[in-house]
């Protein structure tokens, strides 16, 4: 058996987002999010499942802290709670938030586990999507004036951080496709999210740079970058024309190349751009995060709105349904190392592996544990990836497992289970999946490749 190898100073972390782990939505002088208000909305959510008490971790985050060192981990990426900073959205800063942020930190040290901070993980404040929330310009100067807010109060104990998780996900899943918070369905408000989160990340970053402090800060994007369906002329532009709809509108900008004529000519979309935007929007960031779980074919089709559509595949499937496909992640991180290759002055940007998992249906056996060979399998392959392009030279440095918890999975409810750690919702009892001892060995240097 071959051995899962990697560089000692690669960090080994895990990862959750406020909404699906927190709780406490009425406590803690916290106000209202979108995710609150799209959770009572009938049919948008599962079940009508909400986060209101979610995996309790507001309660509970000095013992899952202290399981996490338990299993070895050396960074905690976790979000903050926009709502819980500035409930209003802007204005008054509410100290119980600020409070609790830091005493999060202070445990994660505690144990020598590095804070990792997302500024932005889908909860925006219901005040502020009143106004139009991402589709709305005014979006940006209140976000600027929350991620300096977050810099001031926590600048101190965060030791990385991230402006966005998944722009993707905020402007297409939220304002076109209605499938996530705010649960719009208008392309030209998703559009006009796409700019306005590019240009509050730009916006953020500069303000970061102001206040010397010295950790890193990115921003993690959900690559879709689908692989053509067959070899044919039509269906290599079909794969083309996706990824540039879907990635390069939110990548290229960051890194000072534009917006990809494909998507602003032939698409004919266009983007609410004013003077200054595109210089504001490349700042200059220390690294990149990406979140990998599947690549899916796709192939041209004239009678879609976008010319392209997602073709049959063989591969096994997880709970959410997506295809198995590890070589999906080879590509998109050589594709990436290669576009960020020189950008600001730098030959290659540091990639961290922000999220990767595996969703299935995990149940306590008799014996007490929960036996997970799928999640396990997925994770070796993915990370055996990580391994050979690392020795290639592609500057991977580090990997956050999704979930550390299992947790609130949005419109899914808690019918999905990502996490290495069950959660028994009506106990809130924590049990190590059999992945969770895995990530531990391979931590620990004795992770096995397989045949």
């Amino acid at each position: 058996m071959q051995r899962l190898d990697f560089p000692k100073d690669f960090v080994w972390g895990t990862a959750t987002a406020s909404y699906q782990v927190e709780g406490a939505t009425h406590e803690g002088g916290r106000g209202e999010s979108i995710w609150d208000a799209f959770a009572r909305r009938p049919g948008a959510v599962y079940a009508g499942e909400n986060g209101d008490v979610a995996c309790d971790q507001y309660h509970r985050y000095k013992e899952d802290i202290a399981l996490m060192a338990e299993l070895g981990f050396k960074s905690y990426r976790f979000s903050i709670a926009w709502p819980r900073i500035i409930p209003t959205g802007t204005g008054k800063v509410n100290p119980e938030g600020v409070a609790y942020y830091k005493k999060l930190c202070e445990e994660l040290h505690k144990y020598g586990i590095s804070a990792c901070a997302t500024v932005y993980h889908w909860d925006l404040p219901q005040v502020l999507e009143d106004k139009g929330g991402w589709s709305d310009r005014g979006i940006v100067s209140a976000f600027e004036e929350y991620a300096k807010v977050c810099f001031k109060e926590l600048g101190d104990c965060v030791d990385q951080w991230l402006t966005f998780n998944e722009p993707l996900c905020i402007a297409y899943l939220g304002y076109f496709y209605g499938v996530h918070a705010p649960g719009v369905q208008d392309l030209q408000r998703a559009v006009n999210a796409v700019h306005h989160i590019n240009l509050a990340h730009g916006l953020a970053v500069k303000a970061y740079r102001k206040t010397g402090l010295k950790a890193p800060i990115g921003i993690t994007w959900n690559p879709d970058t689908p692989r053509p369906a067959t070899s044919s002329k039509a269906d290599k532009k079909a794969a083309l024309i996706a990824r540039a709809l879907e990635t390069e509108v939110f990548i290229f900008p960051c890194l000072g190349k534009g917006y990809p004529e494909s998507v602003t000519k032939d698409l004919n979309i266009a983007f609410p751009v004013k003077s200054g935007d595109m210089e504001t929007i490349a700042q200059k960031i220390d690294f990149i995060g990406v979140n990998y779980y599947n690549e899916s074919p796709v192939a041209a089709d004239k009678k879609t709105q976008f010319k392209f559509s997602v073709k049959p595949f063989w591969q096994d499937l997880s709970d959410m349904g997506w295809p198995l496909v590890p070589g999906g992640l080879e590509r998109q991180l050589r594709w990436i190392a290669e576009i960020s290759k020189g950008a600001f002055g730098s030959p290659a940007l540091p990639i961290y592996i922000t999220e990767n998992g595996y969703a299935r249906k995990d149940e306590v056996g008799p014996d007490g544990r929960i036996h997970d060979r799928e999640r396990i399998e997925y994770i070796r392959q993915h990370l055996a990836v990580c391994a050979d392009l690392i020795l290639e030279g592609i500057p991977i440095k580090g990997y956050y497992a999704w979930s550390f918890l299992d947790n609130f999975e949005w419109a899914w409810g808690y019918t999905k289970r990502f996490g290495i750690v069950h959660v028994d919702y009506f106990n809130q009892k924590r049990t190590a999946k059999d992945s969770a001892y895995f990530f531990r060995d391979t931590i620990a240097g004795y992770g096995e490749w397989g045949e």
